[in-house]
């Protein structure tokens, strides 16, 4: 799983540019017998945004595009336009969002919902179904979901390096982003091309499994 997302990373950036972080060696093996770089992290590292910053001293960039490993179906696009998102607003957390496909996902504690302003910028993210439904119909329309693409630089990743806790709402909802909209950062939103799927149980590993046998049909 983690290879197709580094595939996926080194179809938008050079391959030399792409750093797999794990504290597993099991998964660094892995991914040097791929040949991608790994780095190694500690097992304290509570989010995948604070593994990262345990690295930042090693590595000489200004931005930084997080792809969470377990989007094996991150399309190579998407990344592109987080990438240049950032590159044109630095003062801002670039995160991906899509719309949501179904009601299970709607209703699922393991899809972040997103609320966004008219501007795209994150006004809350959530496990819980939002916004809710005052009447008994309920639709898709304006449904919307995160997609773990990450855009940040050195100052965003610093701010994080020198705020470890979790605050209120991260520590409730286990969404990472919050920590910066609860210290009054904003993030910017921006819609991904494709429908990618979080593997965060089995079952959603058979959902990309079905995904990728119907694109080699």
């Amino acid at each position: 799983m983690i290879i197709h997302v580094a595939e996926a990373a080194s179809k938008a950036l050079e391959k030399e540019d792409i750093f797999i972080l794990t504290d597993d060696l099991r998964i660094k093996k892995i991914v040097e017998e791929n040949n991608y770089k790994c780095l190694i992290t500690s097992t304290d590292a509570i989010t995948g945004t604070d593994r990262i910053t345990e690295v930042l001293d090693r590595l000489n960039y200004d931005f930084f595009i997080n792809v969470q490993g377990d989007e094996p179906l991150v399309n190579p696009t998407d990344i592109i336009k987080c990438i240049e998102l950032k590159k044109n607003n630095p003062t801002f957390v670039i995160n991906g969002f899509t719309q949501i496909q179904s009601m299970e996902d709607f209703y699922s504690k393991n899809v972040p919902k997103v609320i966004i302003d008219k501007n795209n910028f994150l006004i809350y993210i959530s496990r819980s179904p939002i916004p809710g439904f005052k009447s008994k119909e309920k639709n898709l329309y304006g449904l919307k979901r995160q997609v773990c693409i990450y855009g940040f630089n050195r100052n965003d990743l610093l701010f994080i390096k020198n705020n470890k806790n979790k605050e209120f709402l991260e520590e409730r909802e286990d969404i990472e982003i919050l920590r910066f909209i609860e210290n009054n950062r904003k993030v910017m939103m921006f819609e991904c091309n494709s429908n990618s799927i979080s593997v965060d149980i089995p079952e959603d590993l058979e959902k990309v499994i079905k995904v990728m046998n119907s694109r080699d049909e």
